[in-house]
């Protein structure tokens, strides 16, 4: 699976592309320390194959090498983050 990112003016998504289908991880920044993921979109064909799992932890990844806070308001998100407590050094 192959992961990029795409970065706007206020905010991005992580995409990952498995069997040539596409899902994603939109976020948008509130401040240069402080990101709200707000959705995630896995299509039907990747599910169960673990792809939010690592949209999500690629995330917390950029967030630990970036120095900032995540805001978690995706449904996806909030309950990986409920579950990974090793998350909470960036996950408020």
């Amino acid at each position: 699976m192959q992961i990029t990112e795409e970065t706007g003016p206020s905010g991005g998504r992580y995409v990952a592309l498995l069997e040539g289908v596409e899902a994603e991880m939109t976020y948008s920044r509130a401040s240069p320390q402080l990101i709200i993921i707000d959705h995630t979109g896995v299509p039907d064909s990747l599910r169960g194959k673990g792809v939010g799992q690592a949209l999500a932890l690629r995330a917390v990844e950029a967030a630990r090498a970036g120095g900032w806070k995540i805001i978690p308001l995706c449904p996806f998100f909030k309950a990986q983050a409920q579950r990974h407590q090793e998350w909470r050094d960036v996950v408020v």
